[in-house]
């Protein structure tokens, strides 16, 4: 299983931006989809968004449609999380996942029985 390392978290305001990087220590990451997950306080952690490993399409929650943007630098084995327009409800550990296997559809992803591997998470904090 890949290793992967978030950075990026932070504080900030609400209306504020935050880009979250994971880097995986896999060499095979190239045939990885990957995604992001979150978990608040008192809450289950949920999908958030993901990347196919193929051609970039990309898969996200209602609630960050618009605001948030999933990207992957293979040749740098990174995924990012472009995250605009921050809300307080989006305060939460943010988790960078790959799935189990290879070649993985992402649309599959935001079930987390898929996941395989899992980031130690970042926090994300937006002030109102």
């Amino acid at each position: 299983q890949a290793q992967l390392v978030e950075s990026g978290g932070g504080l900030v305001q609400a209306g504020g931006s935050l880009r979250l990087s994971c880097a995986a220590t896999d060499h095979t990451f190239n045939f990885y989809s990957m995604g992001w997950f979150r978990q608040a306080p008192g809450k289950e952690r949920e999908f958030v968004a993901a990347i196919s490993w193929i051609n970039g399409l990309t898969h996200y929650r209602d609630s960050v449609k618009g605001r948030f943007t999933i990207s992957r630098d293979n040749p740098k084995n990174t995924v990012y999380l472009q995250m605009n327009s921050l809300k307080p409800e989006d305060t939460a550990v943010y988790y960078c996942a790959a799935p189990n296997q290879p070649y993985s559809d992402y649309r599959r992803m935001n079930d987390a029985t898929t996941i395989g591997s899992w980031g130690q998470g970042t926090q994300v904090t937006v002030s109102s």
